[in-house]
This record gives C-alpha cells, sequence and structure tokens, in this order.
C-alpha cells in the first residue's frame, strides 16, 4: 500500500497510531510499534508528516485501524527535512489534508497530485517556497472539486465565496471579496510551481491570501480555523 503520512500520534509506551492518505483506500489510520534504538529512529522519520511510504499492512474490512508489518520510502525528501521554511510548509499542508480527507473515499488523481506536490516542495528553490502553500490550497481545493470559477472576471467584480463565481455585485448573503481585493483570486488561477516567484506578495499580502483561501475551503468543505501549524507558518514568512 502506498500511503502519504499525515499525523503520528502516541499510542502507548510502545505503539503508535499514524493517520495516512492511501492511494488504494482513502485515508486509513495504523498501529506502528515503536521499536527501539536505530529501528525508532527509522520509523520515526519514515513517518514524519508527508513522508512517501510503502507499507505492507493487514487491512481488514471493518475495521478503523490497521496494522503496519514493513515500511519503505517511496522518495527520499532530504529537502523537506532539513529545511526549516519547507519543514513549516509541510506540517501545515499535512494539518490542512487531515482536516479536509476526514471521510475520503481513494482518489487517484487527489493521491498523485499530493504525491508530486510534495516531491515538488522537496526540490523547489527557496524564491518559490513562499509561495507554494497558497498553490497548493488551490490545486487541492480544484482536486476536490471546490474550485472557483476564475474565467469571468473583469475589473470591478466582487468574488462571491458561496457560489465560487464572480458577480457585478454582492451579494446578500455577505461571504465575498470585494472588488478592490478580488482581483488577486483571478490572479491565483494563473499559479503554477514555475511561476510561484512571480507572485511578489508583502507578509500582509500572503497572509491575507492564505486566510481568503482557508475560508472558502471551510465554506465548502469543512472549518480550518483552529490549525495549530498556521502561526509557525506565519513566523517564517
Amino acid at each position: 500500500m502506498n500511503i502519504i503520512c499525515l499525523r503520528t500520534v502516541r499510542y502507548s509506551d510502545s505503539r503508535s497510531i499514524l493517520t495516512a492518505y492511501s492511494l488504494e483506500g482513502g485515508r486509513v489510520a495504523f498501529v506502528v510499534n515503536s521499536g527501539s534504538g536505530r529501528e525508532a529512529l527509522r520509523r520515526r522519520a519514515l513517518t514524519q508528516p508527508l513522508a512517501l511510504v510503502e507499507c505492507v499492512a493487514d487491512v481488514r474490512a471493518g475495521s478503523d485501524i490497521h496494522r503496519i508489518a514493513e515500511l519503505r520510502a517511496l522518495t527520499p525528501l532530504a529537502s523537506l527535512r532539513s529545511n526549516p521554511l519547507k519543514g513549516a510548509v509541510a506540517l501545515f499542508i499535512a494539518e490542512v489534508l487531515g482536516a479536509l480527507l476526514r471521510e475520503s473515499q481513494p482518489d487517484e488523481a487527489a493521491w498523485h497530485f499530493i504525491e508530486r506536490s510534495i516531491m515538488a516542495l522537496d526540490l523547489l528553490e527557496m524564491p518559490k517556497v513562499a509561495n507554494f502553500h497558497l498553490w497548493f490550497l488551490w490545486g487541492i481545493g480544484g482536486c476536490i472539486g471546490v474550485s472557483p470559477d476564475v474565467r469571468a472576471y473583469s475589473p470591478g467584480n466582487v468574488f462571491d465565496m458561496s457560489d465560487g463565481i464572480f458577480r457585478g455585485s454582492a451579494p446578500l448573503h455577505g461571504e465575498f471579496v470585494p472588488a478592490g481585493e478580488s482581483a488577486t483570486v483571478a490572479l491565483l488561477g494563473r499559479m503554477s510551481l514555475d511561476n510561484l516567484h512571480l507572485f511578489r506578495f508583502t507578509l500582509q499580502e500572503r497572509n491575507a491570501v492564505l486566510d481568503g483561501i482557508l475560508r472558502y475551503l471551510s465554506i465548502h468543505i469543512t472549518p480550518l480555523g483552529s490549525l495549530k501549524s498556521l502561526d509557525v507558518l506565519r513566523s517564517l514568512h
């Protein structure tokens, strides 16, 4: 089974619960033996947030938590572990995915998008890392089916957060981005891994964009207002 590790929680002195997103089964949870000495260090390294892992697991129908017998890294992610900014981005993305994919079923396209994104982050040049999380959130929204329609943007439009479209005037429900800021929403639709460094946001602007994307995903999928990693991410940008 191929998995993307999201979170590990200590269950006992010798065991932990690993939450992951798998190619074959969607969101899954495993009991992982901690081991000792070098084996313990190896297992901790293999199950860090966003680690890409191939595992042999005893998956039984009707069981919420399965047992892992073997773990092997699919792809080494050296830069992701050694670079503090990339590490903070990885923690944030893992926490977001843990919330967004809470009840998810297998989705090959989403899994491969996340896999490619993780590998890209590991190799990404530093000027591009600052905006990576914005690009990723936009992309994962598209995978889940809540991508905004930015094709019809015109100067002066407001962005309707509830319907995911641009309008000529503000909707009555109050969930919208005003005309003076809605151009940024349209620009986000043009963001790619190749041009991340061209989006020159100030710290305040980047955080405002992040808040807007999280608000949008909260409206359409699940509340994201209590992410523990958010403050750490903000402090490093």
